[in-house]
């Protein structure tokens, strides 16, 4: 699909003025988040995000609009998992639920710039190398496959080798008021549990694209349809945090939905390689892909809330 440079312009311009508003005036002021307050927020970005679709029709027609609204759901499921470390990280390094948009904000901001550079590489590289789709469906279907039979990851972070090693290197100072990342004692500068989270976060966002934009890519190499349905699930799940924190935990079977998806986004890579090399009148279309990511969400929730139903029954 051919962008005009107008549209990449506008469209970083809307994101920059989007983030500028959300954090001088829409919450200028350190607040609690309500979840009524976190679910206007994330309506509306779904809402942008599914109004921009019509964008994607002008400019691409049908098969662009699936592709877009494929990896944004795409993206969108597999970030779910960013939210379990999210909640491990500011319980353990307390961060007060007043100050997680900050830091939530700033890791967005930084992901933003990541994921595209990732993206337009990944692009780049994959339109060079054609091969390289069987390495990464391999790697996809091999990550769904380890992300289904691992066990749950111990909710005590003290051990864990990233903060063991920034512990080591940064000049470390705890405050108990405000929320800077940075504060000068002594003419010395330290770093706060603040931007050790935001660190931890932003190593953890790099970590989830190496499975992430792989398979964005399976669904489409077109860089302004990925990263625009990027950067659409990273706002929208950022607004949504607050309260998918307090109610994702019930969701014990989503791990498994997520698995499942990035083991199919994997077989689909490698089947419609293997497709077209011997010439074979078989696809798995991106129709089909986004129907099937639908499913695994809707079976792996409703498994959950049936059993969460059973262990809790209403008296």
């Amino acid at each position: 699909m051919s962008v005009s440079p107008i549209y990449w312009i506008g469209f970083f311009v809307f994101v920059i003025v989007m983030l500028f508003l959300d954090l001088k005036v829409f919450n200028r002021e350190n607040v609690e988040p309500t979840i009524k307050r976190s679910l206007s927020a994330s309506t509306l970005w779904i809402t942008l995000a599914l109004l921009f679709a019509f964008i994607i029709y002008h400019l691409g027609g049908h098969t662009a609009t699936i592709d877009y609204l494929t990896t944004y759901t795409l993206e969108l499921s597999l970030s779910l998992d960013n939210l379990f470390v999210f909640i491990l990280v500011f319980a353990f390094f307390n961060i007060d639920q007043k100050y997680q948009h900050r830091v939530l904000f700033w890791g967005v901001f930084t992901a933003i710039i990541l994921r595209v550079i990732f993206i337009l590489s990944g692009a780049a590289i994959l339109s060079r190398f054609q091969w390289l789709m069987y390495v990464l469906g391999a790697f996809l279907l091999y990550a769904g496959i380890k992300m289904f039979f691992s066990q749950d990851e111990d909710d005590d972070l003290s051990d864990n080798k990233v903060i063991r090693f920034l512990n080591k290197v940064l000049p470390i100072k705890e405050i108990e008021t405000g929320s800077q990342f940075f504060i000068k004692d002594n003419g010395k500068t330290y770093v706060t549990q603040f931007m050790l989270a935001l660190i931890f976060i932003e190593i953890s966002d790099i970590m989830f694209a190496f499975d992430s934009i792989p398979a964005s890519l399976a669904v489409t190499q077109d860089t302004f349809v990925v990263i625009t349905s990027n950067i659409f699930a990273l706002m929208g799940l950022r607004s949504f945090y607050a309260a998918l924190s307090l109610i994702l935990p019930l969701f014990k079977y989503i791990k498994y939905g997520l698995a499942a998806i990035l083991s199919f986004i994997g077989f689909k890579m490698i089947a419609n390689e293997i497709s077209a090399s011997i010439g074979a009148n078989f696809e798995i279309s991106n129709t089909v892909s986004l129907l099937v990511i639908i499913l695994c969400l809707v079976v792996a929730v409703g498994a959950s809330i049936i059993s969460n139903r059973r262990e809790h029954p209403q008296h």
